[in-house]
């Protein structure tokens, strides 16, 4: 049941030995600090929480309802990572080939030994448009910009740091899909991902399903100024190459786009149902998607340290961010794998305690990494499962 005087707000089921997760999650809907959100926690395959609630529009005049969906930005890398390692499942791919094995056009200026898991890790050089002027609209002709990054010589030498690919690992990964099943990245997600699990999540949003998306509400200002940046820098050229608003997300023009880095559609309950395949040695519900030597391929480090984009340290492993406590406090140390998108949207994967944690939610919160909306309701679920055991 639903706390006294949040019930218009808040709907969904949740374990009673998991209230505390449902009474962070009331408070924030009730407070005002959520907008509308979604909440799904899994353990051991037993969905132990599944919330939504709030307004999808910020005149609160139209409530976040069981199959709103919204932008999730970042947390869409999640997915695309995922699709790159079924197709390494299923032995089309090697993780540790050079791209330019499924990409010829791909080794030029110098690219010839980047690896796809140097893709997937961020250490690949490529973590912006070099192309001046390069207008987020130029993202959405997936074809020339995938051009443009086969051109383009790496930023820095490959494979010996991290620099967040934010906007380009979509455009990367998909064109390495592509090429390996000749299917686009949003057809192979639907088709071979989110189908077979159930899952309510799609790159882009398709012109069917828009009178359900939730629009973003944008996040207060960056706590830095691009503009008094190094203009040589990973970092400049990476933020204004191109320099995308969060206002974009609500337009036609982005919903119609495949950005695997940046425009995944859909809710907590959607991507659970995709990323608890990672934490339960490779099913959700009853499909396999990996096989557990997949799985280990995500906990090879690919980069330990200060991540020339964002300036903070970090760890990768192949596809997914690993536990760095300094960086990311909120995630526990242990065999777990996460990432999420930009104003809080977020998805973990710990296969200790085969705990899959999502949340999605409109009204962006400040920082780059979660939120303190995000780590509230992570923190209440460990403390919740620590209870149980």
């Amino acid at each position: 049941m639903t706390t006294s005087g949040t019930e218009a707000l808040v709907s969904g089921d949740s374990a009673a030995d998991f209230h505390e997760v449902r009474e962070v999650f009331e408070r924030a809907v009730a407070s005002g600090a959520e907008l509308g959100a979604s909440l799904t926690v899994d353990v051991d395959g037993e969905t132990v929480v599944d919330l939504w609630g709030g307004y999808r529009d910020e005149a609160r005049t139209v409530s976040w309802t069981e199959d709103t969906i919204t932008n999730v930005w970042s947390l869409t890398k999640t997915v695309s990572n995922l699709a790159v390692l079924v197709l390494a499942d299923r032995g089309l791919l090697d993780v540790h080939a050079p791209v330019a094995e499924y990409w010829p056009e791909f080794a030029a200026a110098g690219k010839a030994d980047i690896r796809v898991a140097q893709v997937m890790g961020h250490t690949s050089g490529l973590s912006g448009w070099a192309q001046r002027p390069f207008a987020t609209e130029d993202m959405y002709d997936r074809e020339r910009s995938v051009a443009l990054l086969a051109a383009q010589e790496p930023w820095w030498e490959p494979g010996t740091a991290s620099g967040y690919h934010g906007n380009t690992q979509g455009h990367l990964l998909g064109e390495i899909v592509r090429r390996i099943s000749g299917r686009s990245l949003r057809e192979f997600v639907a088709e071979e991902l989110a189908a077979p699990v159930g899952a309510d999540f799609q790159i882009g949003c398709r012109p069917t399903d828009r009178g359900r998306v939730a629009d973003i509400v944008p996040p207060p200002p960056l706590p830095f100024d691009v503009s008094a940046m190094d203009q040589d820098s990973p970092a400049y050229k990476s933020m204004t190459g191109p320099a995308s608003t969060a206002e974009d997300a609500n337009t036609e023009a982005w919903r119609d786009a495949e950005m695997g880095a940046l425009n995944g559609h859909g809710n907590a309950r959607g991507a659970c149902r995709l990323l608890r395949s990672i934490t339960l040695d490779g099913w959700s519900g009853g499909t396999r998607l990996l096989s557990p030597s997949t799985i280990e391929l995500i906990f090879e480090e690919q980069a330990n340290g200060v991540d020339v984009v964002l300036g903070m340290p970090l760890r990768w492993g192949t596809g997914y961010a690993l536990p760095l406590p300094a960086s990311v406090p909120a995630v526990p140390e242990g065999r777990i794998c996460f990432w999420g998108g930009w104003g809080g949207s977020f998805g973990l994967m710990d296969l200790d305690r085969r705990l899959t944690f999502t949340y999605v939610m409109n009204r962006m919160g400040p920082g780059l990494i979660g939120s303190d909306r995000s780590d509230s309701y992570l923190t209440a679920t460990l403390r919740a499962l620590l209870s149980r055991r």
